[in-house]
């Protein structure tokens, strides 16, 4: 039995468009290759084998040029898995060239120490290792054993190497009981901050649909995470900071949003909207380009920079430009008639789109799911279409509203 969701007592002002504020790609995501050395069974990009026509070298050097001539500060590689290319280093001398730090990416089964401080030679300043469970979670999720002892040797090897070192998680229901002993991991192997996401129902993930959380799950694992945090502020001995950080996907606007988004010695921050196409970008390594690296290529691919320039690309109105342009009008659902429409204009737009099938409603949110909990209510996804084969591909799931103790 499900009950209807009642509309909020008011409805918010309409959002216009900042003025005065000029989007910047100063982040940018890049998938240099496809091809990949795990068959992880979350990936939403179903990375495996490289793509058809992966820009060469000197196209990889003038994307990177572009990318300094429209203001970009920083670039995370990845892939598929980066490594792979054997023009990986020169790929990172070019970029630190150019001004910008670059980072790397990594399921890190590959990374050895001699790889690690090679990059660190060609001028790579940082690494990001998946980590998704304990080691049996771990290894199911990644597609074989040993890829958890990798994972970890490739946190070692960089740190080694005299690289920042940082971890990332995506969270679902098999590893969500293991996110303190994954943190205790992490901070043996000396990783500095820990971004965690919600497993997305796209690619191979959404082929494991009873992989995915519950939208009201989203409350225990941000209680736990901030739970986590607090407890290392409380250990800190003057050695390698720990900060736990939720990504844009993960949120908002609850009792610890401030403490996940916030930034040590920083000013408080809280989530303020889908940054996509207003300072981060996302590129394929075909060279198609979207507003944010995680978004469905089918949906949000925005043009390749083999036939239009990036300054064409980032310029024009559609795929890129929608968050930049998003009114309150586009939010529908719970999300329509929430108090905090205006500055959060429905979350992540990755998340809800890959889960309801279109921008402007999302579920996973902690404000949401406290407030439904309230009138005795709490939402789930039934799956009614299954994803194509194709990369960045999504399904479609349906809302179920049902009481909470169901």
């Amino acid at each position: 039995m499900s009950k209807p969701i009642p509309r909020a007592r008011r409805a918010p002002r309409a959002r216009r468009p900042e003025d005065g504020v000029e989007p910047r790609p100063l982040y940018a995501v890049w998938e240099l290759t496809l091809r990949c050395d795990q068959a992880c069974a979350h990936c939403g990009s179903r990375a495996g084998r490289q793509r058809e026509r992966e820009l060469s070298t000197i196209e990889a050097r003038e994307l990177g040029r572009a990318l300094r001539e429209q203001g970009c500060r920083e670039v995370a590689l990845s892939g598929g898995e980066a490594y792979l290319r054997e023009d990986l280093p020169e790929i990172v001398t070019f970029l630190k060239d150019q001004g910008m730090r670059v980072a790397l990416q990594t399921g890190g089964r590959g990374l050895t120490s001699q790889k690690a401080r090679s990059l660190a030679a060609a001028g790579l300043d940082a690494v990001g290792v998946s980590v998704d469970g304990t080691e049996p979670v771990h290894d199911q999720l990644r597609g074989g054993p040993g890829s958890h002892a990798a994972a970890l040797r490739a946190l070692d090897a960089a740190g080694e190497a005299g690289l920042a070192v940082t971890a990332n998680t995506q969270v679902n229901r098999l590893n969500q009981p293991e996110l303190p002993a994954i943190a205790a991991e992490l901070r043996a192997h000396g990783a500095m901050a820990w971004l965690l996401m919600p497993t997305v129902p796209m690619g191979h993930a959404a082929d494991r649909p009873e992989w995915i959380l519950a939208p009201w799950q989203i409350v225990e694992v941000i209680d736990t995470l901030a739970e986590i945090q607090l407890a290392a502020a409380r250990t800190y001995a003057g050695g390698p900071p720990f900060d736990v950080c939720a990504s844009d996907a993960l949120g908002y606007f609850g009792r610890h949003e401030q403490a996940l988004r916030s930034r040590p010695g920083g000013d408080d921050a809280y989530w303020n909207g889908c940054p996509a196409g207003k300072n981060i970008i996302g590129i394929e390594s075909d060279g198609t380009i979207k507003a944010c690296a995680s978004l469905p290529t089918a949906a949000y691919a925005a043009g390749n920079v083999r036939e239009r320039s990036l300054e064409q690309i980032w310029k024009q109105p559609g795929p890129m430009s929608f968050a930049r342009e998003r009114l309150v009008e586009e939010l529908w659902g719970f999300c329509r008639t929430c108090y905090f429409a205006e500055h959060c204009l429905g979350g992540c737009s990755l998340l809800a789109h890959c889960t309801l099938g279109r921008r402007g409603n999302n579920p996973f949110c902690y404000h949401r799911v406290t407030e439904l909990k309230k009138r005795g209510i709490r939402e789930r996804l039934v799956m009614k279409d299954r994803a194509p084969r194709d990369p960045f591909a999504v399904g479609r799931f349906d809302i179920v509203a049902e009481p909470w103790h169901a």
